[in-house]
Parts: C-alpha cells; structure tokens; sequence
C-alpha cells in the first residue's frame, strides 16, 4: 500500500502540486499532454528545476493563451465530465470546483454555478485541479493525508481590493480541516484551489507511524529567503508494527447471503483494512451472519456509514484494540512486456528470509494480459520478487 502525505507548512496551490508530483515521478510527458487531453488549445507547459530557499524543486508554468472570454464554474464542470479521465479523477474533479463555486457563491451572493472565473484563470485552474488529482492516480497513491495548513499572514490583492488572509472564499474551503497560521509566510499561502484539492484527496491526518520512501518539492511562484517557499509530499508505507485500530462487529440476520460478496466489496472500499463473515446462531433459532471489520480511525466513520448502507444492520459495535504486524513493503515485478505485478513483502525475524505475496488483482490482469493461467502468474511473480530482494541484499 502507498501513502502520500501532503505537507503544507508553506501553503499549497495547484502548481505547487503539480511540481511536487512531477518531482516524485509523475511523467513529465504526461503533463505536456494534459491541455490537447483536455482540449485546451494552444496552452503550453514549462517544467523547471529551480530552488527555494537553497532547496531543489520542480516550478509548473503554463503560457496560455489569450482567451476570448471567461467561464462560469458550471462550464468547467462540463468540461470535465467531457474529460478523457477516470472515474476515479473525474468525480474529484467535478466537487472541487463545485465546492469552488459554491465557496465564491457564498461569498459573492450567487448561484454556484454562475460563478464566473476570468480568462487565463479558468483554464488555469482546470490544469491544476484535473492535472494534480490525475497525478495522485499515476503514482498508485492508495490513501492521501495532509499536515496542517499553513494560512500565510497580512493581506492578500484580489479583483475588488485587499482582504485579509485567508480570502473569504478560501476561509470557507477550508472548514474541517486543521490550518496553523504559524509560519513564515507573508500573503497568501493557500489558494481556493489548493485549499479545494485538500478537500477532496485528503483523508484527514497522517497515521502516525509511517515509513518514507521519498518526497518532492513543488515550487510557488515567489521566491523568499527565509524559507522555501514550496509544497512537499511525501510518498511513504504503512508501517504498522504495533498501533491502535478499531473492530466495527454487527449480526444480520435478514440478509440474503448473496448480498455479503457486495457488502464486504463496499466496506473495503471505504478503507477497511479487513473485513470477514461468518455463520452465527441468533436468537429464536434464527441463522444469521457476523461480520467484523478492522479499520483505521481515520476510516471509522465511513466504514460505519458503508455496513449501514449495504446491510440490513441496525446497529454497529465498536471496539479499539491494540494490532501487531510485520513490517511490509511493497516491489514491483515485471513479467514480459510492459506487464507488472505488485508483490507485498513481509519482514520476519532478523537473517531469515522474508515471505512475498503477489497481489490477486494484478495476478488476475497479468494472466489475462499474458494468457496464462493465474496460478502460473502467481508463481512467476513470487520467484521474480525472491529473486529481486536477494540480488538487493548482496
């Protein structure tokens, strides 16, 4: 499983992201792409090395156009709904600048969708927003968490004077989520835009112990010399040898087994990190099923949320428990081709070898890719990760 955590001690807007996800690995030729992808033409993109405050970073410009006009927010989201995207990207994409519109019509006394944004800004904002959510999904993030928000501090130019720092807009985006406005930052930290990502991607809170696998930096556009002026993410694994997780239990006993397959389906996606069933006797004879769901707190409430919805439970147990695990990893195997298989790699007692576990999903997709069968994929895989840890050991 990989984590990114997005760390805006100096702030964070789109070109911020988009420079740190660039800088962790996301194809450059990828984002040249993005404006043709999205049918914005003539739009092109400037990636650069540049540092902050003596630290490397990855600046995102993009040279836009002369534009004939502005767009309302509900054009953006058609916009994106037209988009050559996942699903996955697609439906973040559409709340961010819905929650956009209706921070700015809030503000300004309108319907959201009739907010306008100008020109240059309006294409802007469907780079960054479309371009940083789809960059996430390129680097396999399976969970984003964010550090507090840095606010910046004095006042920040806007189209109808100075306001204060956060913008009124801004200061609504960011309702729900722990902000500092400690910090070196003068002006404004955060954009509606980077505030409006948070919304979105994060789950909330990092887990508190975690292993680093590398970070990158995205650069702003001012350049200080007391601090780098730059958002860092940082990619990492879960390192769960020991913590705190919560036990969900509840028994149903008017529910047609063939509905426990997509009622365990939706809680995993809810971010369970295991969930099982089983037969149980209830009471006046009746046979029902147990089902108990392990989930981070992070996780609690929408786990809780997904048993209700897709069960016939009317109530949930819940219990925190103390988990101890073996310190994992993931690698990547290639097995001909461009085809690749993820293997989990579980570290046991020091000097003995560790056990590897290739991922069923991708078992599944290579044997279809590669026309064998899964156990066969399943093997090969196993053999080429045993193969991989030793040759990283000499």
């Amino acid at each position: 499983m990989s984590i990114a955590i997005i760390d805006p001690s100096a702030g964070i807007s789109g070109d911020m992201t988009l420079g740190a996800l660039v800088a962790l690995g996301a194809p450059a030729t990828w984002l040249a792409q993005l404006p043709d992808r999205l049918g914005l033409v003539g739009v092109k993109v400037s990636i650069r090395d540049v540092r902050r405050a003596a630290v490397g970073c990855r600046q995102i410009e993009f040279a836009i156009p002369e534009q004939p006009h502005g767009r309302h927010v509900g054009e953006l989201v058609t916009l994106v709904e037209r988009a050559p995207v996942s699903a996955w990207v697609k439906e973040r994409a559409i709340r961010a600048f819905r929650l956009i519109g209706e921070a700015e019509g809030q503000v300004h006394g309108m319907p959201a969708e009739r907010v306008h944004l100008h020109e240059v800004g309006a294409v802007d904002a469907v780079l960054d927003i479309v371009g940083s959510i789809e960059g996430f999904e390129l680097l396999g993030v399976d969970a984003i968490y964010h550090r507090p928000v840095a606010l910046g501090n004095g006042w920040v130019e806007a189209a109808h004077g100075r306001l204060p720092v956060p913008a009124p807009a801004t200061a609504l985006l960011l309702e729900g989520l722990e902000v500092t406005a400690a910090g070196p930052v003068e002006g404004e930290a955060t954009t509606p835009t980077g505030a409006a990502l948070l919304r979105v991607l994060s789950d909330g809170p990092p887990p508190a112990r975690w292993r680093l696998v590398r970070s990158g930096w995205g650069a702003g556009t001012r350049d200080p010399h007391q601090y780098p002026n730059a958002l860092r993410i940082l990619l990492a694994e879960p390192a769960a040898e020991a913590g705190q997780v919560i036990v969900l239990v509840t028994d149903i006993d008017d529910l047609s087994p063939e509905y426990l397959e997509p009622l365990r389906q939706a809680v995993l996606a809810a971010g369970a990190l295991d969930v099982q069933t089983w037969p149980v006797q209830m009471k006046k004879g009746r046979t029902g099923f147990r089902c108990e769901v392990v989930v981070e707190d992070a996780r609690v409430d929408a786990v809780t949320a997904a048993l209700f919805r897709h069960s016939t439970t009317a109530g949930v147990r819940r219990a925190h428990v103390e988990r101890v695990t073996l310190p994992r990893r993931q690698v990547t195997v290639r097995l001909g081709g461009d085809v690749q298989v993820r293997v989990k790699v579980l570290e046991t007692a020091t000097g003995a070898l560790p056990r590897v576990k290739p991922e069923y999903e991708d078992v599944l997709a290579a044997a279809q890719a590669l026309g064998q069968a899964p156990l066969e994929v399943a093997r090969a895989a196993q053999r080429s990760a045993e193969t991989l840890i030793a040759n990283a050991k000499e």
